[in-house]
């Protein structure tokens, strides 16, 4: 018979051991990883954060931005509805619309917050008061592009105000006297609540990384050079092309400050009062109805005399006699005529005859 082995009792570390390792092996193996990752942890926290790359634009494109306005100033090279059919024909970007991080470096607590608040309460106001909310917050993301891009002020007032005392202004209401006009109150809380949710982080992922648009029934020169996103109302919206408009290179902080400029405000009710005058265009023929012939200056006749033009409306229709009616006419008359004249002769009294020595009276 044989006997039963039992083997002794197995220590729970010895158990947890791996086989083929020595316990002193493993404890070293353990104390220098956990070495490596607090090293590796170190090293990770005393990184900076990661910097925008370093992409610039072109200096023809730097040139031009000045001149890319929303406004009159702005080189147009068709308005009408000849604009908005050639805008329609520019192609869409390859380019993906971007997805940008929501704006939230103002506290609502802060006393620059106001500030900020009005000035993009306004730019939403006057640029988009007849949008959509969709219109108004694509706005509102615009000017926060702005201040995010290496090429604009890192303030909301410095780049709403941007250009207001210059020849060309980047946002019209600045400089053509909109600002005089009282705001329509219900757009104003409208664009209100949507600039205050805008500084609260909202994002409009329909524009993107946009940093331009212009209205529908405009096509300034600078459409060609930038890339079309999306038509959102009037407004067609545009990113800068390649790299320079990627959202990456959006790393811009905000400056801390906000201040609305002094304006001269003489110079805007000068252009508020030049935008208000009555358009006088050339003078043109006075329209008389159901007059088909336009008044010509050649015309000798009185003004409220229409000069023997025949008026349809009026159920009027030439008629002209035919001929050889109009001749028998002609012979009857002249027939009667001379019947007239015989029968008056016949009845006229026959004058007396002279008497011998007496000369006729």
């Amino acid at each position: 018979m044989t006997a039963l082995h039992i083997n002794p009792p197995v220590s729970f570390a010895d158990r947890m051991r791996p086989r083929g390792v020595a316990l002193p092996k493993v404890a070293a193996a353990v104390a220098a990883l956990a070495v490596a990752s607090a090293a590796a942890g170190f090293f990770l926290l005393r990184q900076p954060a990661v910097a925008a790359p370093n992409v610039q634009l072109s200096s023809t494109m730097r040139a031009e931005i000045g001149a890319m306005s929303t406004g009159a100033e702005q080189a147009v090279l068709v308005s009408g509805e000849t604009a908005q059919l050639r805008n329609a024909r520019i192609p869409f970007a390859a380019e993906s619309l971007g997805g940008m991080r929501g704006f939230a470096d103002i506290d609502s607590a802060s006393p620059q917050y106001g500030t900020a608040l009005k000035c993009l309460t306004q730019a939403i106001y006057y640029e988009a008061a007849n949008e959509t909310e969709l219109g108004k917050r694509a706005v509102a993301q615009v000017v926060l592009n702005r201040l995010r891009h290496p090429e604009y002020p890192n303030s909301v007032c410095g780049v709403v105000y941007e250009g207001a005392s210059a020849p060309v202004c980047q946002f019209s209401f600045t400089c053509d006297g909109s600002l005089l006009r009282r705001p329509m109150a219900r757009q104003w809380a409208e664009s209100r609540r949507v600039a205050a949710a805008a500084l609260a982080g909202s994002v409009v992922p329909e524009v993107g990384s946009a940093t331009h648009y212009h209205a529908d029934y405009v096509l300034p020169r600078w459409a060609y050079s930038l890339g079309k996103l999306r038509q959102i109302g009037t407004h067609i919206f545009y990113r800068f092309p390649g790299r320079v408009g990627m959202p990456e290179v959006f790393a811009d902080r905000w400056s801390g400050s906000e201040a609305i400029p002094s304006l001269d405000f003489g110079r805007l009710r000068s252009k508020l009062a030049v935008a208000d005058e009555p358009v006088i265009e050339e003078a043109e023929p006075a329209y008389v109805p159901g007059l088909a012939v336009v008044p010509d200056v050649k015309d000798r006749h009185a003004p409220a005399d229409v000069g023997g033009r025949i008026d349809p409306a009026a159920g009027w229709r030439l008629s002209i006699p035919d001929p050889v009616q109009l001749s028998a006419n002609y012979r009857s008359a002249l027939s009667q005529q001379g019947a007239a004249k015989a029968d008056a002769g016949a009845a006229e009294p026959a004058a007396p005859a002279p008497t011998q020595g007496h000369a006729a009276p």
